[in-house]
């Protein structure tokens, strides 16, 4: 039998190393679950709730400072997410709400927020995710607000005026979409069928390549894949998830037409059943406004926010739908209402409002 090589030999004993601090590590992730249910037990007799996003959002910036390397920093939140929602779901099970089916990138998103040990409550629509959540059958919701190259979910906006839920966290996702088939036959296809924002993101790729086939709205990304699965005849546009839950082929990669492409999403939950998160350090305060349709009305409004030295990251406008030319103001404001100026900025521009309404106060990722 041949003597091993000095490098067969050498690889061998890092492995062993490697195995060795693989079992120290999961000694150490039993203790820190161990010390997890110590918590959860203290937080069941104070009556406080499992979940504090601005605790978490502490917790993974302080690793970040510390981070030595060559473990890259980026790496740390998602390593942190998954443990701490394996501690977590010790506790209590977390049940999300999401636009489904599997597949999707509201999927995918809520996963990256919260982390894999959560119950999933896939919904057919965004309605679905608001009253799901606003009826308790789901802990949180996860939907888009926004997109980088198509602009706000108009949606999503529109249901925050008519529901109790407010907004706790955010998180975002690079958005890649891929042309999807059943075949690599040649054949040609008689429909791409996507949601309307992927297929609005990807209008000038269809354009140029596939101008001749039908773009076929769906309910999600991932219910067209779904549909693709089932007949040749069809394309979907959707992510490298939606591709292997639904065994397709990946005829076309990214084929958006922002190759930065990304959404953003809201996590919102029902205020009845868990608070508003405290000031974490780099919070982001989203609120909705109407103003009286008269000049000046809107440079009024707004002017509470330059004399108290509040920035204002967004500024969207809705139609109220009233018939009277009248518009809903949607604004995220850097800072927490615990702050004293953006106390103060709030406490004035509410004066200045016919409607006012705050959406929710919430960490943002400070790197």
């Amino acid at each position: 039998m041949p003597e091993p090589t000095a490098a067969a030999s050498g690889l061998q004993s890092l492995r062993v190393q490697i195995d060795a601090l693989d079992r120290e590590l999961l000694r150490l992730l039993n203790q820190r679950a161990n010390l997890a249910l110590e918590v959860g037990e203290l937080k069941k007799r104070e009556g406080s709730v499992a979940f504090r996003p601005e605790r978490e959002a502490q917790v993974i910036d302080g690793l970040k400072a510390v981070n030595p390397g060559p473990l890259k920093t980026d790496s740390v939140a998602p390593i942190w997410r998954e443990i701490m929602s394996a501690c977590r779901a010790l506790e209590t099970p977390t049940r999300v709400a999401y636009l489904g089916p599997a597949g999707t990138f509201s999927e995918e998103a809520a996963l990256g927020f919260f982390g894999s040990s959560v119950v999933r409550v896939p919904c057919a629509s965004f309605d679905e995710v608001f009253r799901t959540t606003t009826a308790g059958a789901a802990d949180f919701g996860v939907v888009p607000v926004e997109n980088s190259s198509e602009g706000v979910v108009t949606r999503s906006l529109d249901l925050f005026l008519t529901t109790p839920l407010f907004i706790i966290g955010e998180t975002s996702l690079v958005v890649r979409h891929h042309l999807l088939r059943k075949t690599l036959a040649a054949e040609p296809m008689r429909a791409i069928c996507a949601h309307p924002q992927a297929l609005a993101q990807c209008h000038g790729w269809l354009s140029q390549h596939l101008p001749e086939v039908e773009r076929r709205p769906v309910a999600s990304n991932a219910e067209g894949a779904r549909l693709a699965s089932l007949d040749a005849g069809l394309g979907a546009i959707a992510s490298d998830r939606a591709a292997s839950e639904f065994g397709l082929h990946v005829l076309a990669p990214a084929i958006q037409d922002d190759a930065h492409n990304r959404t953003r999403f809201a996590i919102v939950t029902h205020p009845d059943r868990h608070p508003a998160p405290k000031p974490s350090g780099h919070d982001c305060t989203s609120l909705v406004l109407s103003v009286p349709n008269r000049p000046g009305a809107v440079h009024d409004m707004l002017m509470p926010l330059k004399e108290h030295g509040v920035s204002m990251s967004r500024f969207e406008s809705r139609p109220a739908r009233s018939g009277q030319w009248e518009y809903y103001f949607y604004l995220d404001i850097v800072g927490h209402p615990d702050e004293a100026k953006v106390g103060t900025a709030l406490a004035a521009l509410r004066q200045n409002c016919a409607f006012f309404k705050v959406l929710g106060t919430y960490p943002v990722d400070a790197h």
